[in-house]
């Protein structure tokens, strides 16, 4: 008990400025055809736009950024409250949530124990809030697929990937059979992405049927197949089925294309580590190479700190953009945010949109968030400029938390 009101005192003592300050390509040539029609201007931001440093995050007093401080810790209150009451035994809060009613659910990644309930919140770039751990690296589960998603679309933007309507299967070499199976040569690039690609095996011993599985046990085996792009169904195999698609077409291990065009120009730590399973090793011209994943659902996925994550949320805010270089094609970020035909909540993984206010329903319509398992969500807001990294937080209080988020800004704004 005496834990949880030091942490919310010190999130206050923050907000109210009180805390020493924490250390802390271009678009390829060519319009290529793309599918749903792209929507979504880039909402206004201050005139002069500031982005941190690698080691120099500035902050700035609630008020200084428009921003009511009693009303942001009220926000913070929610997230220590309302923090996610499984197991901080990550272990065991997976074989007691998907675990419980799935086959094949031993991990087979790294998996490590979380912290509490913790978070950034910016505005205008700045830092005004932040609680908990903030410097701890760790699980952030399907926020993971952001990441895949953007590392995907900096091969598109290089041309490695002509256009995602095109199959997958023709950008793989031989001797790589994830799209042979005749169901399986239907998938594109954009089925993929946006999960609705029905895939169908068993990639690194775990069934495509064992992850959610539906129905009664004697129908998982033979279910029946979906036409690609018509059904959504979210799942980590298919996803890790993409990156190694993915992995075959950059030749290269993606967590160092991350690291080398995004991490390190937009100033992220030295702390983050996006780790693989254990068996998902492959060989590429002559080199082993582990294929990483896109979630923590069997271990491994994005090991992070929040404020690596808020940097990330801020490069989608400013849609690619940081500084002077734009380092995601902005026609990229429009796309991942184009509503999925079968599940118009769901862009590209994981950037999920609030269009029709089920996401958020107390927050703006043009607000988005990239959310994982436990809560991780990374809450992004053109409306407001606003990026805020929530961890731990019970997912039923996600919306809370942006209703007290908002007031704070319009409070004072």
């Amino acid at each position: 008990m005496l834990r949880r009101v030091f942490r919310f005192a010190l999130a206050a003592l923050v907000v109210a400025g009180l805390v020493p300050v924490l250390a802390q390509t271009a678009q390829r040539p060519g319009t290529p055809v793309v599918s749903p029609t792209v929507r979504g201007a880039i909402a206004s931001t201050p005139a002069s736009i500031y982005f941190p440093e690698r080691f120099d995050w500035q902050h700035k007093k609630a008020e200084e950024v428009g921003m009511d401080p009693a009303r942001i810790a009220e926000a913070i209150k929610v997230s220590v409250d309302r923090e996610n009451p499984a197991s901080k035994d990550l272990n065991i809060a997976l074989a007691t949530s998907f675990g419980r009613g799935e086959p094949f659910d031993t991990p087979i990644g790294p998996v490590k124990p979380r912290g509490p309930a913790s978070g950034v919140i910016t505005r205008h770039g700045y830092i005004v809030a932040e609680w908990g751990e903030p410097n701890r690296v760790d699980m952030t589960f399907s926020v993971t697929k952001t990441f895949l998603t953007t590392v995907i679309g900096l091969a598109w933007q290089r041309g490695l990937i002509r256009d995602v309507n095109d199959y997958a299967r023709d950008y793989m070499p031989p001797n790589v059979d994830l799209f042979e199976a005749p169901h399986n040569q239907k998938i594109k690039w954009d089925d993929l992405l946006r999960q609705t690609s029905d895939w169908s095996g068993t990639l690194w011993g775990k069934p495509d049927w064992a992850d959610r599985p539906e129905g009664e046990p004697n129908q998982w085996v033979n279910r029946t197949l979906h036409e690609p792009g018509t059904h959504y169904k979210y799942n980590d195999v298919r996803v890790n089925v993409m990156a190694l698609a993915a992995l075959n077409v950059w030749r290269r291990p993606l967590p160092d294309v991350l690291r080398a065009e995004i991490m390190e120009p937009i100033g992220a730590s030295s702390t983050w580590r996006w780790l693989g399973y254990d068996n998902a090793w492959v060989d590429i011209d002559g080199q082993k190479m582990q294929a990483v994943g896109g979630g923590g659902h069997w271990g491994g996925g994005m090991f992070i700190n929040a404020y690596d994550m808020a940097r990330f949320g801020y490069l989608t805010l400013r849609r690619g953009k940081w500084k002077e270089r734009q380092l995601v094609s902005d026609r990229w970020i429009a796309l991942a945010l184009t509503p999925t035909p079968a599940q118009p909540g769901y862009g590209f993984m994981n950037f999920f949109n609030n269009r029709d206010g089920k996401l958020f329903p107390n927050g703006p319509r043009n607000a988005y968030a990239h959310l994982g398992n436990g809560t991780n969500m990374v809450y992004v807001d053109p409306d407001n400029d606003l990026v805020a990294v929530v961890r731990w937080i019970d997912n039923k209080a996600t919306d809370e938390f942006v209703k007290r988020l908002l007031a704070a800004a319009k409070a004072s704004g």
